[in-house]
């Protein structure tokens, strides 16, 4: 069952986790419980734990693996990328800024 979320309030909660996340796979956790399950009671805290777990099998980063299998659910295959893309700007944006910084030194 698909969830009717907007996409863009999706994109911004997984910018925020997105910004928020640094240490690895294992942070994620309480970060989804959080977002997700406290504050917009998307999902279950099973449901994090079942996509967490799923997420550690396929090759791949992690907290990436998690939140496509998340995005997917709540929306199907264009809420797994509104949720991949949100999730990997901020990351994205500071590698590009710390790379103009150190090409100018």
């Amino acid at each position: 069952m698909l969830m009717k979320i907007s996409l863009f309030k999706m994109f911004l909660v997984f910018l925020k986790i997105g910004a928020l996340l640094l240490g690895g796979g294992y942070v994620i956790v309480p970060l989804l419980n959080s977002e997700l399950v406290e504050k917009n009671n998307w999902i279950t805290k099973e449901d994090v734990v079942d996509f967490y777990a799923m997420g550690q099998c396929v090759p791949g980063i992690i907290a990436v693996n998690t939140t496509l299998f998340i995005g997917y659910k709540l929306r199907g295959k264009t809420g797994a990328l509104t949720a991949f893309f949100g999730l990997i700007l901020p990351p994205f944006l500071a590698i590009i800024f710390l790379a103009s910084i150190l090409l100018k030194l």
